[in-house]
């Protein structure tokens, strides 16, 4: 892609990419981990509330600490919140069979995950030309799906070579090698958040239309987390388990493929978001068929088509909503307001697939119908005292 390779050339880049994607790794890498290191010796459901907190402290602490970064700099919020995270990671590591502290590693390595996505979103307009920024925008999030392929891969590795504990070490070396070479980059050393403006207890969360936007984003988050458990009752119903992580590696795909498309993109304006949020909506209706594994496989690729330019709007939209001074910490709300979502569209899923496979795949698109309505909203043209960027902060 000509636009993707004009950004990997600019200078720092391919650094800070990497480094980011290692850094991250984890995120994607540490629920498995935890998962496997907790079945040696706790039941199924107390394994499942150990990533379960651990989930929860990535999304309690992300605003949290990406509010730190607005405030002051990139690098002692990194190296510190990771150090946090490694020191949760050793802990489960040493649980001892004792769920007690398996569950504060999981906490303490969740409440310390380093905001790296949020700090790399808010490098690229120093990064790279203006024109490119979509494109830089577009190609994060569709490397992005990257780490979700191969998390679990360096997991499963990591596991079978020296065991479960060997699993969260390795999530924990990871990513403090990650955090040490994104800081290594002089763009984020030399990173600096506004510090004339004045702030406001609220952060970003005081634009209306970003609030709304990021509900929207919480919907996308339930659709996409319904996936997984849909697909592991389409899977047992098939009579083969083995196909969820398949199904799940074509969606991944098929979003790579999309995201990579999407780099030669132009920026678009806010009204890009319900039309984008209809297609991403669209996409997921065909999985209602739930037809024979063969074209299930073609439907997941196709599945995975929307997420990316979603999302690669959405995080245009919150740079050009959030008050100045806080794109930090409004990039942070988004994920946090994904994972949020996520976590409940795979709640809610559970339920519902064992009322029927076809009731599950429903609730993907009833998700995206809400996150319809909030992108369309958050598009409408506000009234000029609801922009954060004509008031002044007390």
């Amino acid at each position: 892609m000509p636009a993707a390779s004009k950004v990997l050339r600019a200078p720092q880049v391919p650094l800070v990419l990497i480094a980011s994607q290692v850094g991250r790794l984890p995120t994607a890498a540490a629920p498995l981990a935890l998962l496997l290191s907790a079945r040696q010796s706790v039941s199924l459901a107390v394994a499942a509330a150990v990533v379960a907190v651990f989930t929860a402290g990535m999304a309690v602490t992300a605003p949290l600490l990406a509010r730190a970064v607005d405030r002051r700099r990139q690098p002692p919020v990194l190296y510190g919140s990771a150090l946090l995270s490694a020191a949760g990671y050793v802990v489960a590591a040493l649980n001892d069979g004792r769920p007690a502290m398996l569950l504060a590693g999981a906490l303490l390595a969740g409440l310390g995950t380093p905001p790296l996505e949020a700090c790399l979103r808010a490098l690229w307009p120093n990064l790279v030309p203006p024109a490119d920024v979509t494109a830089a925008y577009a190609l994060d999030i569709a490397l992005q799906e990257v780490i979700f392929v191969v998390g679990p891969l360096v997991t499963l590795a990591a596991v079978g070579l020296g065991g479960p504990a060997t699993g969260l070490i390795t999530a924990a070396v990871l990513q403090l090698a990650g955090v040490a070479a994104f800081v290594a980059a002089p763009a984020v050393r030399h990173w600096r958040g506004d510090a004339t403006v004045h702030r406001h207890w609220a952060g970003p969360l005081r634009s209306r239309r970003l609030v709304t936007m990021v509900l929207g984003i919480a919907c996308v988050g339930a659709a996409v987390g319904s996936i997984p458990v849909v697909l592991t009752g389409y899977a047992e119903a098939t009579g083969n388990r083995g196909l969820t992580g398949w199904l799940l590696a074509f969606q991944a795909v098929g979003a790579l493929i999309s995201g990579l498309l999407y780099t030669r993109a132009s920026p678009g304006t806010l009204r890009r978001l319900p039309v984008l949020a209809a297609c991403f909506t669209a996409l997921y209706l065909p999985l209602l068929l739930a037809p024979s594994p063969g074209p299930m496989f073609a439907l997941q690729l196709i599945s995975g088509f929307g997420l990316p330019p979603l999302l690669t709007a959405a995080f245009l939209a919150a740079d050009r909503l959030a008050p100045p001074g806080t794109a930090v910490e409004a990039f942070a709300w988004i994920f946090t307001a994904f994972t949020v979502g996520s976590a409940t569209g795979a709640a809610l899923a559970g339920p519902l697939t064992a009322a029927g496979i076809r009731t599950g795949f429903a609730l993907a698109p009833v998700a995206g119908l809400l996150a319809i309505g909030a992108m369309t909203a958050t598009a409408a043209r506000p009234p000029a005292t609801d922009d954060p960027r004509s008031r002044v902060s007390p």
